[in-house]
């Protein structure tokens, strides 16, 4: 019990810690976000956000390369801090031009998600990707 009230925590708690946090919040990305946008990217190129005015199609292909490939990166822990730094910016951008910041219950929790993904990647980009990761494994 007294471990458990005890703010220490060890190095192996850290890494596993890292790594749940990278592959719970990149695979649900991935697979119920990037691979529906893939899917149906012939619908979604004419009518997908373009807040930074550089045109729809390119706006949604910067979202599928954040949401498909840099949340492989993440999982797997290779250039773990580019692809955070990636997923940070492109969260950023869904919630202060898209969503304006607004916080509330407002679309099925679009703006909960959109924050609680913007919290961990940024985390994550804080952290670092742990010992359990490529970059650990290549000495980075």
């Amino acid at each position: 019990m007294k471990k458990f009230f005890s703010t220490a925590y060890s190095d192996a708690a850290f890494n596993v810690a890292t790594l749940a946090i990278r592959a719970i919040f990149g695979l649900i990305l991935f697979y119920y976000y990037g691979l529906y946008k893939i899917r149906n990217f012939g619908h979604l190129e004419s009518v997908f956000p373009d807040p930074l005015h550089i045109s729809h199609r390119i706006s949604l292909v910067l979202v599928i390369f954040a949401e498909l490939v840099c949340t492989v990166m993440l999982v797997l822990g290779f250039f773990t801090r580019f692809a955070a730094l990636a997923l940070v910016i492109t969260f950023c951008v869904v919630e202060f031009l898209i969503n304006k910041g607004h916080v509330g219950m407002v679309n099925n929790n679009v703006h909960e998600q959109a924050w609680l993904y913007l919290a961990g990647f940024v985390a994550i980009l804080l952290l670092g990707p742990g010992r359990i990761s490529i970059d650990a494994a290549m000495g980075k």
